[in-house]
């Protein structure tokens, strides 16, 4: 396969699925700039990278906090040079903005119920998914203006096309990266960077097993919802997500893409579930 030969910049670097696309990366001939809010997380996945034969440096900082980009920006371009390529992989849930019910019954169910939420918890979810995909971009895309092959590529989610239960904050939050994935398209079409996203159906990794599978390795009463409503009837692998990012990520591929939010789900997008 042709080396893709640019310099990309991975926010949410030592999560499961952006360390699948780092090493990945590395692999296709792209010089790393690893942000992420671990500084030991990203050393180790840094050397795991160059003994591979790989490129990356790492920058410890969080997605939320202009200071801290704007610090890793200047230290960037001075490694590695500008920014080709923007993959905004940091996000995730939190409890504070999560039900403990899939449906409010007064009186029955677990608490927290949706009338117990805060706004506290919605902002923390709100900040690291949404503002937390905007800011990268405000801070990185200068540098990809009327650059040829210069692309940025956002995280969503299915919980986007469809909210799942019991996690409001984060369904509302990765629906508006999707919609903030097509306006930043149109923005910054006539200098010429293209805006995609990947929604990741349901991935089994090693961190989330023990979650969606019992001891016995059967699916877990919500996993078994998940895999209902998934016609190949099975998790992702996280490695099923590379060719999605590999196409996106690579004009010669992608050339004329971009406001696309591309569902990597086994289906579930597809299945209304009659």
């Amino acid at each position: 396969m042709t080396q893709l030969n640019k310099t990309v910049v991975l926010t949410g670097a030592t999560g499961v699925l952006c360390s699948e696309f780092a090493r990945f990366l590395a692999r296709s001939g792209c010089r790393l700039a690893l942000v992420a809010r671990s500084g030991e997380k990203l050393a180790a996945l840094r050397e795991e990278i160059a003994a591979a034969g790989g490129v990356a440096f790492c920058y410890a900082a969080d997605v939320t906090n202009k200071e801290q980009l704007l610090a890793a920006h200047r230290q960037i371009v001075q490694d590695l040079g500008p920014c080709e390529v923007l993959i905004n992989g940091a996000g995730g849930n939190h409890p504070a903005a999560t039900t403990g019910s899939e449906a409010y019954r007064p009186g029955e169910g677990a608490a927290p119920t949706f009338f117990d939420l805060t706004r506290a918890g919605f902002s923390q979810v709100f900040d690291l998914n949404l503002w937390g995909t905007v800011l990268p971009c405000q801070i990185f895309a200068p540098d990809m203006a009327e650059r040829p092959g210069c692309s940025i590529v956002n995280i969503s989610s299915m919980a986007a096309f469809s909210p799942l239960t019991k996690t409001p904050a984060y369904c509302a939050a990765k629906a508006g990266v999707s919609n903030f994935t097509q306006w930043l398209a149109v923005h910054l079409a006539p200098c010429g960077v293209r805006v995609n996203a990947i929604a990741p159906g349901f991935f089994l990794t090693r961190q989330n097993r023990e979650l969606l599978l019992g001891p016995d390795g059967t699916p877990a009463p919500r996993t078994a919802k998940i895999l209902a409503h998934t016609p190949m009837g099975r998790l992702g692998r996280p490695e099923e997500l590379l060719g999605a990012l590999r196409f996106l990520v690579d004009e010669r591929l992608s050339g004329f893409v971009t406001g696309c939010v591309l569902p990597v789900d086994g289906g579930f997008s597809a299945y209304s579930g009659v």
